[in-house]
């Protein structure tokens, strides 16, 4: 539907320049050049962007209290903090691990507040769009031997998109055991829990990318005169993504922290340390925004025959969309991660093809 509009959208808007480009410059259709122009041949996309880092929220609230449940005491003790005492809280439970017990019971574990994990930024990470190569087709009406309007469409690719970076979360809690129902103290766990490693995956996504462009060109030379003409050119480009797929190893990263994430909420955070499977039904849903950038470009035209030639050029547009990740729970809608990232694609085009004027 999206792409529906679009095209309307620009045949409207060029036949509104036509029209006010004809009555401007009163042209007569014998002023001795070819009103139309038409091309295809090898679309050749390079990005030039840079990864920007993914900026991560969870339904964690900062300093959210949770009951811890059964926990690993493996889990416990690598998640130690260096602020214990380790004659104290900490130094029991390592105690309790050297007599061969694994898993503190939730009648002692307590709860927790847990912190650091409500937001941040992964630092180091981020998408990045590779090359593509397509059919590029080129079409444009000339006010004048001199001034023209271009559409550029083409096929559209589909895109691979690297990743890059490992992200993970910045955990920090303060629990309390008890005894008895009683505390006896403060346990403190730090550390940085792995949820992805972006650079373990060929590819992190793909998408088909829609990318139609219109600009005002100046043609240098006169027609009939000379075969070679340079022009430049400057307008405005659309991008639209679709068939976005996240790749299946991630999703299942990113399934597995909606699990952590929900079994806090649960009351049973040491479940989310243990990497075990929560109440909820996590799943990945992946966008990408729309976006309209600015696009210049330098290229010539060569007669080879009176109505045939050969065209090539080189573009840059300054392009740069959002794409946004999250992880829901399927069995009430709640939003347990929300991440997004700027994916810098700004890319250079080179344009090589054959096309003919009427």
């Amino acid at each position: 539907m999206m792409k529906t509009r679009m095209l309307v959208l620009c045949g409207a808007f060029s036949l509104c320049n036509i029209s006010y480009a004809n009555s401007y410059f009163s042209l007569n259709d014998d002023a001795g050049f070819k009103r139309f122009a038409v091309s295809a041949g090898w679309l050749h996309v390079s990005p030039t962007g840079k990864a920007q880092p993914f900026q991560i929220q969870t339904s964690v609230n900062d300093g959210m209290r949770a009951r811890v449940g059964n926990v690993s005491m493996d889990s416990v003790i690598n998640n130690l903090s260096d602020e214990n005492d380790p004659v104290s809280v900490a130094g029991l439970v390592q105690f309790l691990n050297g007599l061969g017990i694994d898993e503190l019971p939730a009648s002692l574990s307590g709860g927790a507040n847990i912190y650091n994990i409500n937001e941040w930024t992964a630092a180091n990470t981020g998408l990045e769009a590779d090359s593509v190569n397509t059919l590029g087709l080129m079409m444009n009406y000339f006010f004048t031997d001199k001034v023209s309007l271009q559409i550029i469409g083409g096929i559209p690719p589909k895109v691979d998109i690297q990743g890059k970076g490992q992200i993970s979360a910045p955990f920090k809690a303060v629990a309390q055991p008890e005894i008895l129902g009683q505390p006896i103290g403060d346990l403190y766990l730090e550390n940085n829990i792995p949820i992805t490693n972006l650079d373990n995956y060929d590819k992190a996504a793909s998408a088909r990318a829609w990318t139609p462009a219109v600009q005002m060109q100046y043609h240098f030379g006169t027609s009939k005169t000379d075969k070679f003409r340079p022009y430049v050119g400057a307008g405005v480009m659309y991008a639209y993504f679709n068939e976005l797929e996240l790749n299946k190893g991630i999703e299942s990263d990113l399934i597995a922290a909606g699990h952590m994430i929900q079994n806090i909420h649960d009351d049973q955070a040491g479940a989310a340390l243990d990497g075990k499977l929560s109440s909820g039904d996590p799943y990945v849903k992946l966008d990408a925004s729309d976006v309209f950038a600015p696009i210049v470009t330098a290229g010539f035209t060569y007669d080879f025959k009176p109505n045939w030639f050969m065209t090539g050029s080189v573009s840059y547009a300054q392009l740069e969309n959002e794409a946004t990740i999250k992880v829901l729970n399927r069995n009430n809608g709640a939003e347990l991660i929300h991440a997004k990232t700027d994916i810098e694609i700004n890319p250079v085009i080179g344009y090589l093809g054959v096309g003919y004027r009427f």
